[in-house]
C-alpha cells in the first residue's frame, strides 16, 4: 500500500500542482523519491518532529494547497494529537494524514508501533474522516478523493506492503458507503483495512461456504443507511477488525443493532481492551486476542 500512495500522488502531482507531501522521519524511495526530485519544493521531510509536519501542513491548506502528512500510523497521530485537533480539526481544513503500518502490522517493533486505538481516537475527533481501504485499489479510491474531491482533515488508515486486491469485481467504491465484495447469504463478515484478507482466506479454504463480505472503507461518516439493510438482509454479521473492541467497528454496529432492533446475531474479532507484551509475526499477536481464520470459520457455521 505504501508503494501505490507513492504512484498515486506522483500522478496526481503531476497534473495539480497543489498536491504536496510533508513526511515525519520516512526516506524516500521509488515513487516517493521521484516526487521530491521532480519537485523539490512540494516535498518536506521535517524529521523527528511530527508536530511540526501537521503544523506545517495546515499552513499548507490555509494557503489552498493538498497536502499529505505521511508517516507511521502511531507517530502520525499520536504523537502529534494536540495539533491534529487544533491546527487541522478545529480549523476544518482539508489535510490528509496518513497512517501507514496501522493496526499489528508492525508486530516485531512493539508496541510502541502498534496502533490499536487509532480508528477510535480520529473517529472521536469533529470534523476528522475516517478511511481505511482494504486493499491497494480501495487506496487509489481514497487518495483520488482526498486529493481532488475532500474539503475536510481525513485519517487515511493504510497497510504496508504485499497487499493483495480483493475488490477487483467489487460494487463501485464511493466515500461513505459500504461496498459489499462477495455476495453471498445469511451470513456476511464486515471489515476494513488489510485484515479483510482473512475473511477471504475463509472462503478460499471453505469454497462451499456461502457468506457476503463487505467493507466498511468508511468509518467516518458511517454508512448507517447502509448497515440498516445489512440488517433487514442477513441474519447473522461478524465483525472483523486489526483493531480495539473499544470505538471501532464492533461497537459501531453493534450499538446501531441495539437502536434499530436487530434481532440476529453479531460476532465480534477485535483486539482485546490490552496492550500486546509481546513480538512475533502479525498472526502470532492477533492468535494472542483470538483473532484467528479457524475462530471466523467457526463462528460462520454455528
Amino acid at each position: 500500500m505504501r508503494n501505490l500512495l507513492s504512484n498515486s500522488l506522483s500522478k496526481l502531482a503531476k497534473k495539480n500542482k497543489d498536491i504536496y507531501i510533508v513526511v515525519a522521519d520516512i526516506s524516500p524511495a521509488g515513487a516517493m523519491d521521484e516526487f521530491q526530485k521532480k519537485n523539490p519544493n512540494r516535498f518536506i521531510n521535517v524529521g523527528v518532529a511530527e508536530q511540526s509536519m501537521i503544523s506545517i501542513s495546515a499552513g499548507l491548506a490555509m494557503s489552498k494547497k493538498k497536502p499529505f502528512a505521511y508517516t507511521i500510523a502511531t507517530f502520525a497521530l499520536y504523537r502529534p494529537f494536540e495539533m491534529i485537533r487544533d491546527d487541522l480539526c478545529y480549523q476544518n481544513l482539508p489535510v490528509t494524514v496518513v497512517g501507514m503500518g496501522a493496526g499489528t502490522i508492525y508486530s516485531t517493533l512493539g508496541a510502541t508501533h502498534l496502533s490499536q486505538e487509532d480508528v477510535s481516537i480520529a473517529r472521536s475527533i469533529p470534523n476528522m474522516q475516517v478511511l481505511a481501504p482494504c486493499d491497494p485499489k480501495e487506496l487509489e479510491s481514497c487518495i483520488k478523493y482526498c486529493a481532488l474531491t475532500s474539503k475536510k482533515p481525513t485519517y487515511l488508515r493504510i497497510g504496508k506492503a504485499g497487499e493483495k486486491n480483493f475488490s477487483d469485481n467489487a460494487e463501485k467504491w464511493k466515500f461513505g458507503k459500504i461496498r459489499k465484495l462477495l455476495q453471498g447469504k445469511d451470513t456476511c463478515i464486515l471489515s476494513y483495512g488489510p485484515i479483510i484478507s482473512m475473511a477471504f482466506e475463509v472462503k478460499k479454504n471453505n469454497p462451499d461456504l456461502n457468506y457476503s463480505i463487505y467493507s466498511t472503507h468508511t468509518l467516518k461518516p458511517f454508512d448507517f443507511d447502509g448497515l440498516k439493510k445489512i440488517f433487514k438482509k442477513y441474519k447473522k454479521i461478524v465483525t472483523l477488525e486489526d483493531h480495539s473492541c473499544i470505538g471501532g467497528l464492533s461497537e459501531i454496529v453493534k450499538s446501531f443493532a441495539y437502536t434499530s432492533k436487530f434481532n440476529g446475531k453479531i460476532i465480534s474479532f477485535s483486539l482485546k481492551d490490552k496492550f500486546i507484551h509481546c513480538y512475533g509475526d502479525q498472526r502470532d499477536l492477533l492468535k494472542l486476542h483470538h483473532i484467528t481464520v479457524e475462530g471466523i470459520l467457526k463462528s460462520i457455521k454455528k
